[in-house]
């Protein structure tokens, strides 16, 4: 009875290494694509089940890590390309107060423009 359980805990043994072989291929397989790591992507590409993912620690602690390196890497992206977008925003209100200024000038010169005529005239 004793070889029988022993024989039963080789192959379950055996079993659990394949299953993080084929866990382990899945994960470097879907980083190498860029392919998001999660529970889902890896039961599907490696053909374990989710609950073998969730039941191993070692491998749900892994998953969830590589998760969440996922998500801040997305926010630093958003965060960049919102920095892009206030810096345009930026520029752009510099350059209209820069218009508006010489818009302004302008305006005075043309004034003085006709001031300096008309005395010039008046004066002939």
């Amino acid at each position: 009875m004793e070889r029988n359980t022993e024989a039963l805990k080789l192959h379950a043994q055996e079993k659990t290494k394949i299953a993080l072989e084929k866990t382990d291929k899945a994960i470097r397989e879907l980083s190498l694509k860029g392919e998001r790591i999660n529970f889902n992507s890896v039961a599907t590409v490696s053909g374990v089940s989710k609950a073998f993912l969730y039941s191993n620690d070692e491998v749900k602690e892994r998953i969830e890590l590589l998760r969440k390196q996922e998500v801040r890497k997305e926010i630093n992206q958003r965060a960049k390309i919102d920095k892009t977008s206030k810096s345009k925003d930026i520029i752009i209100m510099a350059k209209d107060k820069k218009i508006r200024e010489l818009e302004n000038e302008n305006k005075k010169l043309k004034e003085q423009l006709a001031i300096l005529r008309g005395k010039l005239y008046s004066n002939v």
